[in-house]
């Protein structure tokens, strides 16, 4: 083959390549991981802690699987509440969690022994930039609970593993609920910055992971026997940068280079 017919091929495989990373690269570093909850800006004036306000109609929702947690109370692994549909929201002073899921009976009192609430819980690092261990934390990375139940009332707990919950002595989450066609519906909210102890923060540059747990008091389900998720996060952190992103860029650039060699090759062959 003559050089200048070479160079041709060069030059064509060098433009395949641009054009390969050029489409791969930006739907690459763009991939988000999974499991995150996104957080969109609402207008105060729109009342976002109400369970059924207009405000929640543009805000995306994640469908987040439950399974039952390990525990070693009778029947832990016994429960009913298979997932949870988690929509977030802030505005300029607070963040906002709408919980939504199945469960055909609202269970709002607790009149005998045998009888139990409904409930739900959302838990946060209070260190955010490391991941504690989704059991209620840990000594070395404790983490805060809110946890609502069906009888209107809501706590701000401290833990540092299973069985260590504190209450925080005056509460700054704010929870409303509303049961309609067989399902719950409750709002959680707290200012997104704190400067008390052992409270979380959520004005940071990085995600802040999240987990979720349910409980159906008319399947007998309180303490240990819960449904719960794993961690989960809010994006508010940079954007996606490191691996696995660069990870993913990088074997779709070896993928087209690779390619490009073949085709290279077998122009060369016939040639």
């Amino acid at each position: 083959m003559s050089e200048r017919r070479t160079a041709a091929v060069a030059a064509v495989a060098v433009v395949v390549l641009l054009l390969l990373v050029a489409v791969a690269g930006p739907a690459a570093v763009s991939a988000r991981p999974a499991n995150e909850i996104p957080v969109q800006s609402v207008a105060a004036d729109d009342r976002p802690q109400r369970p059924t306000s207009e405000a929640w109609n543009t805000v995306p929702s994640v469908n987040v699987p439950l399974t039952s947690a390990p525990s070693g109370v009778p029947n832990a692994s016994d429960t009913s509440v298979e997932s949870v549909r988690v929509q977030s929201a802030q505005t300029d002073e607070r963040l906002y969690l709408r919980l939504s899921w199945a469960d055909g009976t609202a269970d709002r009192n607790a009149t005998s022994p045998r009888s139990f609430l409904d409930a739900a819980a959302v838990q946060v690092p209070v260190n955010t930039s490391v991941r504690p261990p989704i059991s209620m934390g840990s000594t070395r990375n404790l983490v805060n609970v809110w946890y609502w139940s069906a009888d209107g009332e809501s706590e701000e707990l401290l833990a540092g593993g299973p069985g260590s919950t504190t209450e925080f002595e005056r509460t700054a989450v704010e929870t409303t609920a509303s049961h309609d066609d067989g399902r719950w519906t409750v709002v959680m909210s707290r200012p997104l910055d704190s400067d008390a102890a052992n409270r979380t923060s959520f004005a940071v540059d990085n995600d802040v992971d999240v987990a979720f747990a349910v409980w159906n008091g008319s399947e007998m389900e309180r303490s240990g026997r819960k449904s719960v998720s794993e961690w989960y996060h809010f994006p508010f952190g940079p954007g996606p940068q490191g691996p696995p992103y660069e990870s993913i860029l990088w074997t779709v650039a070896g993928l087209a280079i690779v390619g490009v060699a073949l085709v290279t090759i077998e122009a060369v062959r016939k040639n």
